[in-house]
């Protein structure tokens, strides 16, 4: 199995931008497809992005495409996710989430091993 610690969450102003990292332990990263997902407050959680294990193939939800880029160090055992352009719409909670199943996958139900979150607030 693999754990799973994200960090890099916090405050940002609209507008601005957050490196989030998603460190990885245990067994073999690059044996991963891995995904960034969101809650926030009454919401269901929400697909964010997700990239195979060699990082050469991504996803987006349609509401972060463009503004945010996921990308993986299979060296440093670590995942990313940079958010570009923030809005207030993206202050949620954001989990990273590691699968063995074949796919660049969009449901959290696919995902077996998840981090414990890292809180994203995004002020107007």
């Amino acid at each position: 199995q693999v754990q799973l610690v994200e960090s890099g969450g916090g405050l940002v102003q609209a507008g601005g931008s957050l490196r989030l990292s998603c460190a990885a332990s245990g067994r073999t990263f690059s044996s991963y497809y891995m995904g960034w997902f969101r809650s926030a407050p009454g919401k269901e959680r929400e697909f964010v992005a997700a990239i195979n294990r060699s990082g050469s193939a991504t996803r987006y939800s349609d509401s972060v495409k463009g503004r945010f880029t996921i990308s993986r160090d299979n060296a440093e055992n670590i995942l990313y996710l940079q958010m570009n352009s923030l809005t207030p719409e993206d202050t949620a909670v954001y989990y990273c989430a590691a699968t063995t199943s074949i796919g660049v996958l969009p449901t959290p139900f696919a995902y077996k091993y998840w981090g414990q979150g890292t809180h994203v607030t995004v002020s107007s």
